[in-house]
């Protein structure tokens, strides 16, 4: 694939700032002749573009672990509450992000909103290196690196509009897998950039001891790269352009609340274990008595980032196997592996001690008891991040296809009101892609503030209460898509999305 800027098709009207008039990814010889190429750029560009920013948003993952190691004296609250923000703010603006797609051109908004990535970058390099910083500071850039949270509503809702009602799945899988996959390129790296730790002896840490601010300096270069990539190679696309009262009219389908309540329990949970992870392991199968001691046990760091891994990989895996069965039957297999994955957590739990906070051979011994069950621990974990993998890229595609199938049903065929209803469930459904994804993303704040139960002192109890709360929730959200979209009788059943 070329990186330079492709001559402009003789079969599009386009206009001054890469604005294009005429996309019909509907029309099957428009789409093989001029379509798919351009397709397939922007694609390109924007999983670039998604990618640093989940990258930011999860950079407190695992920078808060390595936090008392550089000298700060925060409690495990605390770092729970650190990585928690950032997941609340990316919820939050996630909407309009979304409606800013509408209105600016999903180029455009691609261009600002990784700008705005130098916010949480450059202010993270600078404090990291104040000890001095007080805690107060940090929960307000940790809230900005939410920035980085709502670039994949925006940028979803802009590839909705690209591709054809066949392929929504497979597109919007792969563009969600590939900023998915920024989690665990940042859980997988940052240990090495900062002189954390290597991986697994293949990679050597960087030497001099932690330094926080080289991951935030690499990151804020790669943004400046991200605004001139979309800027030369991606376009905005005219009959993506809405008002915000047509784009919040979604708010009043019942579909978009019911599937927000499944998405927290999809990609609420990705994003929710994703940041968790590293606090978990370093809690209850790894020791540091102080900065200057060597830890014992299981290194996060070599870890944190494999539940992510497993997540994004499998998250175009769900929109393919969508396309083919249908995203309800899908989603449907995915809770239920959840429910189990859950369950089978808890007994891993059941067989672990809890780890004392003083030094000495009670420590020692209840860490390398630990380290035992560990496999155990995060085998059942990482089928849990499949299922939420194959859930988040099922429940995706059933979106577009419940405001198509809404259309279809509403007109007849081969009629000009049935290709104005056509584009106008497009647009709702690139509007509920926002929507949908802020509601479901505020579970990557519920989730490290269930592991910090306020009510639970001891660290392993907090985490044996979590897991029993969150394997009800899945309860709930299988018998939802059982009910609503499964059980033959009900339209959208019928319909098979």
């Amino acid at each position: 694939m070329t990186l330079t800027a492709p001559a402009t098709s003789p079969s599009l009207r386009r206009r001054r700032g890469r604005w294009i008039d005429d996309w019909r990814p509907e029309d099957p010889e428009f789409w093989e002749s001029t379509g798919a190429p351009i397709a397939k750029r922007n694609l390109l560009w924007s999983i670039f573009a998604e990618h640093l920013g989940f990258s930011v948003w999860l950079i407190w993952s695992v920078s808060s672990a390595f936090l008392l190691a550089q000298g700060f004296t925060f409690t495990p609250q605390q770092l729970f509450f650190l990585v928690a923000i950032p997941n609340l703010v990316g919820a939050l603006i996630r909407v309009p992000y979304t409606l800013a797609v509408g209105r600016f051109g999903g180029r455009n908004w691609t261009m600002i909103s990784a700008g705005l990535l130098l916010v949480p970058t450059l202010s993270f390099a600078y404090f990291v290196t104040q000890p001095g910083t007080p805690y107060a500071v940090f929960c307000v850039i940790a809230a900005t690196a939410g920035f980085g949270g709502g670039n994949f509503a925006s940028s979803m809702a802009n590839i909705n509009f690209f591709y054809p009602a066949r392929l929504k799945g497979a597109a919007l899988g792969l563009n969600a897998a590939g900023g998915n996959l920024g989690v665990a390129i940042i859980q997988l790296f940052l240990p090495v950039l900062v002189g954390g730790a290597g991986i697994f002896g293949l990679v050597k840490a960087a030497e001099g001891g932690i330094h926080l601010e080289r991951a935030a300096w690499v990151y804020a270069a790669l943004a400046v790269v991200a605004v001139l990539a979309a800027f030369f190679f991606m376009d905005n696309l005219s009959n993506a352009r809405t008002d915000t009262k047509q784009q919040l009219s979604v708010l009043r389908h019942k579909h978009t609340w019911v599937l927000s309540f499944l998405y927290i329990g999809t990609f609420g949970s990705f994003i929710g274990y994703s940041a968790a992870m590293p606090l978990l392991i370093k809690l209850n199968f790894w020791h540091q008595a102080s900065p200057q001691v060597p830890g014992i046990g299981i290194n996060f760091a070599y870890y944190a980032f494999l539940g992510a891994l497993v997540g994004s990989v499998t998250r175009p895996l769900g929109g393919h196997l969508a396309d083919r069965f249908g995203g309800a039957r899908v989603t449907l297999v995915a809770f239920t592996g959840l429910v189990l994955g859950t369950l089978g957590i808890l007994g891993t739990l059941s067989m672990l001690t809890p780890i004392p906070a003083a030094a000495g051979a009670a420590q020692t011994a209840a860490v390398d008891a630990n380290a035992d069950v560990f496999p155990l621990f995060l085998g059942v974990f990482l089928v849990i991040f499949a299922c939420t993998g194959i859930g988040n890229g099922s429940t995706y595609k059933m979106i577009p296809a419940i405001h198509r199938t809404d259309a279809v049903l509403a007109t007849a065929a081969d009629t000009p009101e049935r290709e104005l209803a056509l584009l106008d469930g497009t647009k709702k459904s690139s509007a509920a892609v926002g929507i949908i994804g802020a509601v479901g993303a505020i579970g990557g704040f519920l989730i490290p503030i269930t592991f910090n139960s306020p009510w639970v002192s001891e660290p392993l109890a907090a985490t044996r209460s979590a897991f029993t709360v969150f394997t009800a929730f899945y309860v709930g959200c299988l018998a939802v898509t059982w009910a609503v979209y499964c059980r033959r009788g009900r339209t959208y059943a019928d319909a098979g999305i």
